[in-house]
């Protein structure tokens, strides 16, 4: 399953959102929604208004979710 964190820089939820994924081991990818417009404008498109948001297979959400990284484990 490929898990992607939507993140921008200085965001204290995403840095405690990675630091977790690293803890449990899991495999993500980072892309910067300040520096890419089309990453932002997916993230918008799923509703979403704040960072981080997870995307991981089919799921998805917004915010640091220690229950949601814990079930991809």
């Amino acid at each position: 399953m490929s898990i992607t964190v939507y993140s921008k820089p200085a965001c204290v939820q995403c840095t405690a959102t990675t630091r977790a994924l690293d803890r449990q081991g899991i495999d993500y990818s980072v892309v910067d929604v300040s520096e890419d417009a089309d990453a932002f404008a997916l993230v918008q498109g799923l509703g979403y208004r704040q960072v981080p948001v997870v995307i991981a297979g089919e799921r998805h959400w917004a915010g640091f979710r220690p229950d949601m990284i814990s079930a991809l484990a």
